[in-house]
């Protein structure tokens, strides 16, 4: 199975799209490559740890359908208080409950919708003549599209760029995950995206190298540096969750030790904010 056979069968490719600069340039490359009507774009909301304006953001860089999800029972800042620590490289609670679960959740139903669709049946369940012949119209068949890329680390360099998902496989889905530009350099991402007559994300001319969570367990001391003087509100109640846990954000680094986000960027949160 390959891309264009997927396209001939009438996939619909769902592009995964954080706002960030990998996202906007997948989603430049992939209007070039599948038809608008089998694309569509799903935003996992992280509520006030993400960058502002990243929807906003996606909505002027695509005309695409934009369809945002969220987890509705907790935030990230949720997740850490009721834990008692934050999330780890080994360990990222936060992909997975707050944008790999209700984006699979969206996909799915979309799958539903498309089905329904297709049948003239928006508004009610099909039957199963019905889900049998718009599953053979290839109205089941998902690309779940995400903009990973190899140069990004290690662990990253090591994933499938296409692979079928046994576990999304079901009810008569048949599911693939592809990541486009895996094979991208940081320098084509941005000439991508200039060629095309757009701006990344302010975030950017900032001074960030990443996007997605303000203060990310991933990031560089640079860019927790810069986070830091950007959203000094936020970058308070970090600090007051590593005081009020007694555990740190940040994973110790070799011979480093342990340190706070106020050792690791140098400088002090003004707790008054947080009143």
């Amino acid at each position: 199975m390959n891309i264009q056979e997927l396209i001939e069968r009438g996939a619909m490719f769902v592009m995964n799209h954080s706002g960030g600069k990998d996202s906007q340039a997948m989603a430049i490359e992939l209007t070039r490559l599948v038809p608008r009507e089998q694309l569509v774009i799903v935003h996992a909301d992280l509520g006030e740890v993400e960058w502002g304006g990243a929807v906003d953001h996606i909505k002027a860089t695509s005309d695409l359908p934009v369809h945002v999800c969220r987890n509705e029972r907790k935030t990230l800042l949720d997740m850490i208080e009721q834990r008692g620590k934050f999330p780890s490289p080994q360990l990222r609670q936060c992909t997975s409950d707050l944008k790999r679960g209700p984006i699979e959740r969206t996909i799915r139903g979309l799958v539903t919708d498309r089905m329904r669709q297709w049948c003239g049946n928006p508004d009610r369940v099909l039957g199963t003549g019905e889900r049998r012949a718009a599953i053979e119209a290839g109205m089941a068949l998902v690309v779940n599209c995400m903009g990973m890329r190899a140069q990004e680390s290690s662990s990253r360099a090591k994933l499938e760029p296409f692979k079928l998902n046994a576990k999304n496989s079901l009810a008569g889905r048949e599911w693939y995950d592809w990541l486009p530009i895996h094979d991208w350099s940081t320098a084509k991402v941005f000439e991508t995206i200039k060629a095309a007559g757009q701006e990344p994300h302010a975030i950017y001319a900032a001074g960030m190298s990443r996007f997605s969570c303000c203060f990310c367990v991933m990031a560089s001391k640079a860019d927790l540096t810069t986070a830091a003087r950007l959203n000094p509100k936020l970058y308070a109640r970090y600090v007051g969750l590593e005081r009020s846990t007694g555990q740190v954000m940040l994973m110790p680094t070799k011979g480093g030790g342990r340190k706070t986000l106020e050792d690791v960027t140098g400088i002090k949160a003004d707790m008054a904010l947080l009143a």
